[in-house]
């Protein structure tokens, strides 16, 4: 099984019908040769998102499907948050955001090159560590 990381971008458009990406997004989701992990620092993100897009019952909805088991929950570490903050300086110039950065601290940690997202722009131009660079889905 293959791992992977989501962006709070990608769970939005899997809660959002309306969204041109989400009929794509839900077949990622469906498909379970994907291993799918989410990162602690995703999850208030995208309840943002949710609440003020889509109404507080849809972020509710939300927070209590992440017991599924098809969600993995991965726990940050220390030097995750280090690999960060040197993601976060090296990028400054870009202004690339918290939950992206550890997206990718992690990804190299896990040695994922799998990011699960609808933002071409800050994971396309992340050069990380582990890969000459990202694929993106979907």
């Amino acid at each position: 099984m293959k791992k992977t990381l989501l962006d709070s971008s990608f769970l939005f458009s899997v809660i959002n019908h309306q969204d041109a990406h989400h009929t794509a997004c839900v077949q990622i989701v469906l498909d379970t040769s994907w291993e799918k992990h989410i990162l602690p620092t995703v999850i208030p993100e995208t309840c943002y998102l949710l609440n003020k897009r889509l109404g507080h019952p849809v972020m509710r909805a939300f927070v209590d499907n992440l017991q599924d088991p098809r969600w993995r929950i991965e726990q940050m570490t220390a030097q995750d948050f280090a690999r960060t903050s040197q993601i976060l300086n090296q990028y400054a110039d870009a202004r690339l955001d918290l939950v992206d950065a550890t997206i990718v601290a992690v990804a190299e940690r896990m040695g994922i090159d799998t990011i699960l997202t609808l933002d071409r722009r800050d994971f396309g131009m992340i050069r990380p560590q582990h890969t000459a660079y990202f694929t993106l889905l979907p």
